[in-house]
C-alpha cells in the first residue's frame, strides 16, 4: 500500500510540474492549427528588410504557443514562415501574381496563413488577396500591412509645387513604370475595406510629428513639407476603412528594419492578435480646420492656434464705411458672457475683403483673467465705401471621457501658396485626455496663404484572437 500511494504522489507532482505531459497523454483525439507567415518586403527592397522582424516573431511565438496549447489541451499549434524576393519593377497586379505564385509553390498545402507587408508588398498582399489572385483568398486568414501606400499618392504636394510623378519620375520612369503608376494611381481602399469585411486587416503606420518637421528629411529636404509622413508616405495614407489601425510611433518608413525595439513592438501586436491579446487601436475623435494669410508688407508672418477644443458659439459681424473721405474702425465683443467648460480658444477669419483696404486690428478675449467667460473683442478697420465682414469662433477644452486616452494627430495643408507652412505642431497639455493642439505657422508677405485640416485620434481596446477562426485538422495516426 506505501508503495502504491507513494506511486500515485509521484504521478501527481509529475504532472503538476508538466502540464505538457498531461496535454499529451490526454490528446489521443488531437487536432493540428497551422499559423503560417508569408513575410513581404516592399519596393527597392528584398527579403533581408524582414528579416529582424522575422527574428522577433520567431523569438516571441513559443511563448504565446504554449500559452494556448496549454489552455487548449487537445490541439498542437503548427508555424512555418516563408520570406522570399519579389521583383521590384512591376504594377500591383504583377506584384500580387508573383506572391500568389510563390505561395502556391512554396507553400503548397499550407493553411491560415498571415501575410505581412511592407509598403508596396502589404499593398499587394491586400489586391492579391481582394481579388483572390491564385486562389489566395480561401487560404489567407490575416493581411498585416506596415506602412503602406493605401491611398494613391498621385495627388500629393512634393516639394516645390511637384507632384510625385514630377519628383520620383526621373529616377522610376523608365525601369519602374509598373510600380510608381500603381503606388501613385492605385488606391487599395477598396481591397483593404474588403479583406477587413472578410478576413483581418491589422495595419501599423507612423510618421513625423509636424508637415515641416525635418525628423525625416532625405538629404536635408522634406520631400512632402504640407503634410506629416514617414519619408514616404503621408501618415493619413497608410491605412484605410475596415483596418484595425496601430500608430506606433514617430518613425520612418523603414525603422523597424534596423531597431530591435521596433520590431519587437511589432511582432508583438500580430501574435495578440493572433493568438489573444488587447490591441490598442487609433479611432477617430475630433477634426477641423483654420486658414491664415500674409499680410501687405514685405516680411514674414507668424501664427500660433489652439486647436482641438469643442465650439461653443459661432457668428459673423459685418461693417461698412458708407464715408467717401475717411477710414473708419469698430470695436465689438461677440460670444455669451460665459461657456460651460473652461475656454479654450477663439478664432477669427476675415472674409470677403481686400487687406489693402480692410482689416482685423486686434483680436483677444474680452475678459483675459476671466477662463469661463466666453466673449471675444474684435477691433476692425475699412476704408473709405468698403466692407469688412469677420467670421468669429469660440472654443472649450473638450476633453474626452474618462478612460479614454488620445493617441496621435494629422495636420496637413490642403491648399495655398508656396512658402507657407506649419512647422511645429505638439499637444497643448500633457494631460492624456486633452486633444487639443497647438499649432505653429508661417507665411512670407505679402499675401502667402494656405487652408490647413487636423485630426486627433484616440486609442481603444479591442479584443482579438482570431486563431479561434483558424481551420483544424486531425493528427495523423
Amino acid at each position: 500500500m506505501k508503495q502504491l500511494f507513494w506511486l500515485i504522489i509521484a504521478v501527481l507532482g509529475i504532472s503538476l510540474a508538466c502540464p505538457g505531459l498531461v496535454q499529451a497523454a490526454s490528446a489521443p483525439d488531437g487536432k493540428v492549427k497551422q499559423v503560417n507567415f508569408v513575410f513581404l518586403h516592399g519596393y527597392n527592397s528584398d527579403c533581408c528588410a524582414m528579416q529582424l522582424l522575422k527574428d522577433s516573431l520567431e523569438n516571441q511565438i513559443p511563448a504565446y504557443i504554449s500559452n494556448y496549447e496549454y489552455n487548449h489541451q487537445n490541439i498542437n499549434i503548427e508555424t512555418d514562415t516563408l520570406s522570399r524576393c519579389y521583383p521590384n519593377d512591376v504594377g500591383i497586379e504583377t506584384w500580387a501574381k508573383n506572391i500568389a505564385d510563390s505561395i502556391n509553390e512554396n507553400f503548397r498545402g499550407k493553411e491560415n496563413l498571415v501575410l505581412i507587408g511592407h509598403s508596396m508588398g502589404g499593398k499587394a498582399a491586400l489586391y492579391a488577396v481582394a481579388h483572390n489572385i491564385g486562389n489566395l483568398a480561401d487560404k489567407v486568414a490575416m493581411v498585416v500591412t506596415i506602412n503602406s501606400p493605401i491611398i494613391s499618392l498621385g495627388d500629393v504636394y512634393y516639394v516645390g509645387g511637384d507632384t510625385a510623378l514630377g519628383y520620383w519620375g526621373a529616377g522610376l520612369m523608365m525601369p519602374n513604370r509598373g510600380v510608381l503608376e500603381s503606388i501613385l494611381n492605385y488606391s487599395s481602399s477598396q481591397d483593404g475595406k474588403w479583406v477587413g469585411a472578410n478576413k483581418h486587416w491589422l495595419a501599423f503606420f507612423s510618421g513625423e510629428s509636424s508637415p515641416l518637421s525635418s525628423q525625416f528629411d532625405v538629404n536635408g529636404v522634406d520631400a512632402m513639407p504640407r503634410v506629416m509622413d514617414d519619408s514616404a508616405v503621408p501618415i493619413a495614407f497608410q491605412y484605410g476603412e475596415g483596418a484595425d489601425a496601430v500608430y506606433y510611433g514617430e518613425y520612418e518608413h523603414g525603422d523597424f528594419t534596423r531597431l530591435k525595439e521596433v520590431a519587437n513592438y511589432l511582432a508583438d501586436q500580430i501574435l495578440r492578435y493572433i493568438f489573444g491579446g488587447t490591441i490598442e487601436c487609433t479611432v477617430f475623435t475630433r477634426a477641423g480646420s483654420f486658414e491664415h494669410k500674409a499680410d501687405l508688407f514685405p516680411g514674414t508672418d507668424y501664427w500660433q492656434d489652439i486647436v482641438g477644443g469643442v465650439l461653443t458659439e459661432s457668428g459673423t459681424l459685418l461693417h461698412r464705411n458708407d464715408s467717401f473721405f475717411k477710414w473708419e474702425e469698430w470695436e465689438d465683443t461677440v460670444g455669451g458672457n460665459s461657456i460651460p467648460d473652461v475656454r479654450s480658444s477663439f478664432q477669427t477669419i476675415q472674409r470677403n475683403s481686400f487687406s489693402i483696404l480692410t482689416g482685423i486690428e486686434q483680436s483677444r478675449w474680452a475678459e483675459a483673467d476671466q477662463p469661463q467667460d466666453g466673449r471675444v473683442y474684435i477691433k476692425t478697420r475699412a476704408a473709405p465705401r468698403s466692407s469688412v465682414q469677420v467670421d468669429w469662433s469660440v472654443y472649450q477644452q473638450g476633453l474626452i471621457p474618462p478612460g479614454v486616452r488620445r493617441d496621435h494627430y494629422e495636420v496637413e495643408i490642403n491648399t495655398g501658396t508656396q512658402l507657407a507652412s506649419i512647422g511645429q505642431v505638439s499637444w497643448e497639455t500633457d494631460n492624456p485626455r486633452d486633444v487639443r493642439l497647438h499649432i505653429f505657422s508661417q507665411a512670407q508677405s505679402p499675401f502667402r496663404w494656405y487652408k490647413a485640416q487636423w485630426r486627433v485620434f484616440s486609442k481603444e481596446s479591442r479584443q482579438r484572437q482570431i486563431i479561434e477562426e483558424f481551420t483544424t485538422r486531425a493528427l495523423p495516426e
